[in-house]
C-alpha cells in the first residue's frame, strides 16, 4: 500500500497531466460528499476509460481530502504503464472472466426442444467444461454469456438460464444466426470458455475498506464505452454496500452517485464535469434481507441495484441515441436567456431537464414539429458557416466590420508566430499520439460489443502516449541544443548547463505556446461570420436564420414544462486562469492571454453593452441593446449562488399574443429580462412591448432589500406530473401542491 505521500505526490502529477489536456474541469455538488464514514463512489458513464476514474478522485480530494481506491480490472494492473500509476493510487485489483477467455473446441448450437440445452459439434465439454464455468457465443449473438450448471457429455451441456436472458429474444436470435449459417455449410457458433472466478477475496478486502471507514470507487457499467445511454448496471456495487453492512452492524455505508459529462471527451483541451449526486442511507430492510441468503439476498441486491440506478439518474444524461443528444444542446442554446452566461455544470443540467421533458413528450404534435424546425435551424447555420451564439450578432456589414476583421488577422498572425515554435517542437509527439491512439481505438472496438466508435479509449492512449514520448523529446533535444553549443565553441560551464536548461525551458515554453494557440483559435473561429458579412447577398440570408431563432427561442420559452428560468447553480469559482470578464463571464479557456482581443473588441469596436464609446460592429453606428455578449448576471455563478428561484411556466397573458405573431427580440425573454433588472414605478402593472398586459399576479417584481427565497420545484417531482397540472392555477400553487405531493 503506497503512503500518504506517494499518493499525494501521484494527485498532484495527474492534476497537471488532467489540467493540460482538458481545457476545463467543472466540479457540480461537491457540497454532498460526507467528510467521514464508509462511501462507495458509483461514477457513471464510464465514458473515457482510465480518465474517468482519475477525475472523479481529484475533485474527491480536492474538495474533502478523502482518498479514493479504485476497482481496477486485473488485466489493466498487467500492463506496464497502466499498472504503475494504478498501484500508485492504490486500486484495487478485479479479477474478470471475460479477461481470461479462451477459443473452445468446434462448433455449438441449441437444442430444439430445450433452449437451455447446448448441443455441441466437434466439441470436448467434458475437458473444457466444469460447472460454474461459463460459455460465451459470437459477437455476431451479442456475445452471449451463460453459466454452466452440468455437463452430460463431450457433446451436451446445460445452462442455468437461456442466453440472454427469460425474454426469449437471445434465444431466438441465435436459433436465427445458426439458420442463416446453416446455408452456409455452417452448423453451428465459435465459442469461448469464460473460467470461474471466486470473488470473495476481492470483497473482503472491499468489506475490510469500507470498515475502516475508507472510499471505494467503482464504475458498475463495467468497461468504459461511448455510448449515450447507461449499460445494465453489474450487481457488484450492491453486493458490496449490502455486503459491508450485514458483516458489521456497526458500518453505514452510504452511496455517492457521480456523473461525469465530457464535451469531445476524446479531444485535446476538451471540458469535463463532476457531478455528485445526493448521498444514499443503505435501507436497513434490504440488508436483513441480504443475511437471509437465497431468493431474498438475489432480491435484496436487486433492489438497491435499482435505487442506484435511480440516483445516477439525477446527475446523467441519458440520451436514446445521438441524434436526440444534438437535439437537445440545440433547444437548449435557444432556450439560454440574452442576460445569462450558464457555466459548464448549468449545461449539463438544462440538457438533463430538456431531455426528462422531450422524452415525456417527444409524441405530442407541437414537439414533433419544434424538432423539425430545430434541425432545419441547424442545417441553416451551417450552411452559413456560423454558430448558434454568433447569429444575433448577424447585422448588415459595414465598415467597422472590415477594420474588426483586419484588426483580428493581425491578431491571429501575432498569436501563430508565438505558437509556432511550441507547434514545430511537440508536433511529432502530437502526430504519433493521434495514429496510435486511433490504432488502439480500432482494436477496443473490434474486441467488444458495445462500443460504437471506440472514442471512450482515445484520450486515454493519447495521454500514455504523450507522456512516453515527451520526455524521449526534450531529452533528444537537449542532446542536439549540446552538440550546437560543443559547435560554436561555447565556454565549459555553457556547455554542461544548456541540456538542463533546455529541459527545465521546454515544459514551460511548451504550456506558452499552447495557451497562445489556444488564442489564436479562439480568433480563427471568429474570422468566418465576419467574412460572411462581407460576401455580397449574404444580408437576406442573416435576416431569415436571426428570425427563425427568434421564433425558435420563443416557441421554446412557451412549453409549459417547468424549468427554471435562471440557469440551474454549478460548483467553482474563478482563480487566476479563469478570469470574469467586464461582462461577468468566466473565462471557460481559463487563458489570460485573450485579454488584449477582448479589451480592444469592447472599447474600440463596442462589441459588447459594456463598451465606454464606439458601437457595435453587426449593429450599425449606434449602440443598441441587443449586446453581442451577455450582460453581467445579478449574482455569482458560483455553486449555491444562481438565481434559481425562478421557473418558467406558459405565462397566460402570452399565450393569445403568440399565437397570431412572431413575437421580436424585444419581447418575450427580453421583457422577462428587463422587467428583472429595471425597477418599476406600478407595481401592480406592468406591460410588455408586445402591448401585452400583464396583471399583479404575473409580473416580475423586483428585489426590495434583502433577497427573498421564493418557491421553488422540488427535484423529486416526475416529468410526468408536472405535465398533468392544471393550467388555470398560479404557478404558486401548482409548485405548493407537487411539493406537498412529493414529500409524502
Amino acid at each position: 500500500m503506497p503512503s500518504a505521500i506517494t499518493y499525494e505526490a501521484a494527485l498532484l502529477f495527474w492534476r497537471i497531466v488532467t489540467q493540460i489536456f482538458f481545457r476545463e474541469i467543472r466540479p457540480r455538488g461537491a457540497f454532498n460528499i460526507p467528510h467521514k464514514g464508509p462511501l462507495i463512489f458509483v461514477g457513471a458513464p464510464h465514458s473515457n476509460q482510465f480518465l474517468d476514474p482519475l477525475l472523479l478522485t481529484l475533485e474527491v480530494y480536492r474538495e474533502t481530502h478523502r482518498h479514493v481506491q479504485f476497482l481496477t480490472a486485473a488485466k489493466s494492473l498487467q500492463r506496464k504503464a497502466v499498472g504503475f500509476f494504478a498501484r500508485l493510487m492504490d486500486s484495487i485489483p478485479v479479477s474478470r472472466a471475460s479477461d481470461e477467455a479462451k477459443p473452445g473446441t468446434g462448433l455449438v448450437y441449441l437444442s430444439p426442444d430445450d433452449p437451455c440445452l447446448v448441443l455441441g459439434e466437434g466439441t470436448k465439454f467434458k475437458t473444457e467444461f466444469t460447472p460454474k464455468m461459463q460459455i460465451m457465443l459470437p459477437k455476431s449473438v451479442n456475445s452471449a454469456v451463460a453459466e454452466v450448471i452440468e455437463v452430460i457429455s463431450d457433446t451436451e451441456l446445460r445452462v442455468k438460464k437461456e442466453f440472454g436472458g427469460d425474454s426469449g429474444k437471445g434465444t431466438t436470435r441465435i436459433r436465427e444466426t445458426i439458420a442463416a449459417g446453416g446455408e452456409n455449410g455452417n452448423k453451428g457458433l465459435a465459442f469461448k470458455v469464460l473460467p470461474f472466478i471466486n470473488q470473495q477475496e476481492m470483497y473482503r478486502g472491499v468489506y475490510q475498506k469500507l470498515k475502516e471507514g475508507g472510499c471505494i470507487g467503482i464504475f458498475p457499467e463495467g468497461g468504459s464505452h461511448d455510448r449515450t445511454d447507461l449499460l445494465p448496471l453489474k450487481a457488484g456495487v450492491s453486493i458490496m454496500a449490502l455486503g459491508a453492512m450485514a458483516n458489521d452492524p456497526t458500518v453505514q455505508v452510504k452511496i455517492v452517485p457521480v456523473g461525469l459529462s465530457y464535451f469531445h471527451a476524446h479531444r485535446f483541451r476538451s471540458r469535463a464535469v463532476v457531478e455528485f449526486g445526493t448521498a444514499l442511507d443503505v435501507p436497513a430492510e434490504l440488508v436483513e434481507m441480504f443475511k437471509e441468503g437465497g431468493n431474498k439476498k438475489r432480491e435484496a441486491v436487486a433492489k438497491f441495484l435499482d435505487l442506484i440506478y435511480d440516483g445516477l439518474k439525477t446527475v446523467t444524461i441519458r440520451a436514446p441515441d445521438y441524434d436526440t443528444l444534438m437535439l437537445i444542446q440545440a433547444v437548449r442554446r435557444l432556450y439560454k436567456t440574452p442576460g445569462q452566461y450558464l457555466t459548464l455544470g448549468q449545461v449539463v443540467e438544462l440538457n438533463r431537464r430538456f431531455l426528462r421533458g422531450y422524452t415525456h413528450f417527444k409524441d405530442e404534435p407541437r414537439v414533433q414539429k419544434l424538432r423539425t424546425d430545430v434541425l432545419k435551424y441547424n442545417r441553416l447555420i451551417r450552411d452559413l458557416g456560423i454558430r448558434d451564439h454568433q447569429v444575433p450578432r448577424a447585422q448588415k456589414a459595414s465598415w467597422k466590420t472590415l477594420g474588426l476583421l483586419v484588426y483580428r488577422l493581425v491578431l491571429l498572425i501575432i498569436w501563430t508566430s508565438l505558437a509556432l515554435p511550441g507547434v514545430i517542437l511537440n508536433g511529432p509527439m502530437f502526430i504519433l499520439a493521434s495514429i496510435i491512439s486511433r490504432q488502439k481505438a480500432k482494436e477496443a472496438l473490434a474486441a467488444s460489443v458495445v462500443k460504437v466508435a471506440g472514442r471512450d479509449v482515445l484520450a486515454t492512449w493519447k495521454i500514455l502516449i504523450s507522456l512516453g514520448i515527451a520526455p524521449v523529446m526534450y531529452a533528444f533535444y537537449a542532446v542536439v541544443a549540446t552538440i550546437v553549443a560543443v559547435k560554436a565553441n561555447t565556454s565549459l560551464a555553457t556547455r554542461i548547463w544548456t541540456p538542463f536548461l533546455v529541459i527545465l525551458a521546454l515544459p514551460f515554453m511548451n504550456y506558452a505556446a499552447l495557451k497562445f494557440g489556444e488564442a489564436g483559435m479562439d480568433v480563427l473561429k471568429s474570422l468566418r461570420p465576419l467574412i460572411v458579412a462581407l460576401i455580397p447577398g449574404q444580408q437576406r440570408s442573416f435576416d431569415k436564420v436571426k428570425a427563425m431563432r427568434v421564433r425558435l427561442s420563443n416557441e421554446v420559452a412557451d412549453f409549459r414544462i417547468l424549468v427554471p428560468a435562471s440557469a440551474p447553480p454549478s460548483t467553482g469559482n474563478p482563480g487566476i486562469w479563469r478570469r470574469k470578464s467586464s461582462v461577468g463571464q468566466v473565462d471557460a479557456q481559463g487563458n489570460l492571454l485573450i485579454h488584449p482581443m477582448t479589451w480592444i473588441d469592447e472599447r474600440l469596436f463596442g462589441w459588447s453593452r459594456s463598451a465606454k464609446c464606439g458601437s457595435s460592429a453587426w449593429g450599425g453606428s449606434t449602440p443598441t441593446q441587443d449586446s453581442s455578449r451577455p450582460a453581467t448576471p445579478d449574482l455569482s455563478d458560483g455553486e449555491d449562488h444562481g438565481d434559481y428561484d425562478h421557473a418558467v411556466s406558459y405565462i397566460s397573458a402570452y399565450e393569445d399574443a403568440s399565437r397570431h405573431k412572431v413575437r421580436s427580440r424585444q419581447g418575450s425573454y427580453a421583457d422577462l429580462q428587463r422587467l428583472r433588472m429595471t425597477a418599476t414605478t406600478q407595481p401592480s402593472t406592468s406591460s410588455s412591448s408586445s402591448g401585452t398586459r400583464l396583471d399583479d399576479s404575473q409580473s416580475l417584481h423586483m428585489r426590495q432589500g434583502s433577497r427573498r427565497r421564493k418557491h421553488s420545484l422540488s427535484n423529486l417531482v416526475p416529468v410526468e406530473r408536472i405535465g398533468s397540472a392544471d393550467r388555470q392555477e398560479t404557478f404558486e400553487d401548482v409548485t405548493t401542491s407537487l411539493n406537498k405531493e412529493a414529500s409524502r
